[in-house]
């Protein structure tokens, strides 16, 4: 198939590698420079109107609802380039309002094209791996079409509901990363601060009811100190304004969700943002005054 990709950073360009590499024609465009492994394999665009006009499937993946509305809809966007003898979809697999994506959803269904939101969960390392998780809102017609493609990029894809729900699905997803996050940090400097080896402690949970991949992945990253950016504290901050936002539209308190934003925000405040959203432990450090580990 024609196929087409609109933002290659650290997730977009693997899952774009993903696709040209199962033999499909790959047309894209990113702001900066498109990566030489996907300019290798890939015809470069100078807008999403020229990825439209050339691909049946044109797949998104930038980091804020602007920025998708400005791919989309901005001038030289997407939209302006869905006509044709056939209807084709827009994928947007980015993290972006719920509410947003209804109202974009609409706006390309008028335009002639069908739209599914499908957010993905498993960082950079899925991204690579082909393992993402992915959670899509749509029609099940666009859904069936558009799965073996989704395929390529992921393992474990459900259509949760209409458009949008693959948005909140994905909210509610950080919700529960960003609290795990949290309290593996509380955990290991809890065990840190009385004397205990944080990485013992960490090996020793791994075999109770305490395990879990975030203990897993992001424990050993606060033990090592190792947060380069797999996902940055920035996007996650954003998709928590997100679920405290919803929140307050729909009238619930989500107080723990609350606490873990703050967090990010006292991180973001250090010059952390930028840092693996594993790195938040860093917050529970500057407050301790004592970190779980040294490098």
């Amino acid at each position: 198939m024609n196929l087409g990709f609109i933002g290659l950073g650290i997730m977009g360009t693997p899952m774009a590698l993903h696709l040209v590499e199962a033999g499909h024609t790959l047309w894209v465009n990113t702001v900066g420079k498109v990566p030489q492994a996907v300019a290798d394999k890939a015809t470069v665009c100078a807008s999403g109107l020229e990825v439209a006009q050339n691909t049946d499937v044109i797949f998104i993946m930038v980091p804020d609802t602007p920025d998708v509305e400005t791919v989309l809809f901005g001038e030289q966007g997407v939209a302006a380039g869905l006509a044709g003898s056939r209807k084709k979809v827009v994928v947007d697999m980015s993290s972006i309002s719920p509410m947003a994506t209804k109202v974009f959803a609409k706006r390309i269904n008028d335009a002639g094209a069908e739209y599914l939101d499908a957010p993905v969960s498993g960082g950079e390392v899925g991204a690579k791996a082909a393992s993402l998780t992915i959670m899509c809102g749509g029609s099940q017609s666009t859904f069936d079409e558009v799965r073996p493609l989704l395929e390529l990029m992921g393992k474990n894809i459900t259509l949760v509901g209409g458009n949008g729900d693959g948005q909140t699905t994905k909210v509610a997803n950080q919700i529960i990363v960003a609290l795990n996050i949290a309290a593996v940090g509380e955990a290991l400097l809890f065990a840190s601060k009385a004397g205990a080896d944080p990485a013992k402690v960490r090996q020793a949970l791994m075999g109770g009811f305490a395990s879990s991949r975030i203990l897993e992945v992001h424990g050993e990253r606060m033990v090592k100190r190792t947060f380069e950016p797999g996902f940055r504290i920035r996007l996650h901050q954003k998709d928590l304004n997100l679920a405290l936002q919803g929140a307050r539209e729909l009238g619930v308190a989500l107080p723990q969700t609350a606490g873990a934003a703050q967090l990010m925000q006292a991180c973001a405040a250090n010059g952390m943002a930028d840092l693996d959203h594993s790195a938040l432990v860093r917050a529970l450090e500057l407050m301790a005054d004592h970190p779980v580990a040294t490098a």
